[in-house]
């Protein structure tokens, strides 16, 4: 079991959706990068910040941001840590929460959109990582 969220579970995740022929057939036209913001709450007391480079089907790098560490990226998505924790259980489809506002997205919604089939393989694959939620 890998502790979400930490350098070890985004290495974890990088691995898996490196190594899923799914993904990179669905994502293989995407271009961009990401910041996954987990939003401190209950057991999470500060916020996580994930940097995901994703291009062609492959995630060419995946790191844990320090606090307060700024990157610059194509799209940013934020939510509160309880939604991440159903997000990765599968409870919650990426696509849905952003449009029930469970997470908030920056950057092109319309580019997200045309890659529906891809961000439902990412977090299937995120799902896939064996995952420890403080607190839960």
């Amino acid at each position: 079991m890998v502790k979400f969220p930490s350098q070890e579970w985004i290495e974890a995740f990088r691995e898996k959706l490196n190594a899923s022929e799914q993904y990179a057939s669905a994502a293989k036209d995407w271009e961009g990068d990401f910041l996954f913001v987990v939003q401190p709450e209950g057991d999470l007391p500060d916020e996580a910040t994930f940097y995901v480079d994703l291009w062609h089907g492959k995630c060419r790098d995946a790191r844990m941001l320090a606090p307060g560490e700024a990157k610059k990226t194509a799209f940013t998505y934020a939510g509160p840590y309880s939604n991440w924790v159903k997000l990765i259980e599968g409870e919650i489809d990426p696509i849905r929460g952003l449009l029930t506002g469970k997470f908030r997205l920056k950057g092109s919604m319309m580019k997200v959109m045309r890659h529906t089939k891809a961000a439902k393989l990412l977090v299937r694959t995120a799902s896939e990582v064996p995952t420890e939620f403080p607190g839960t």
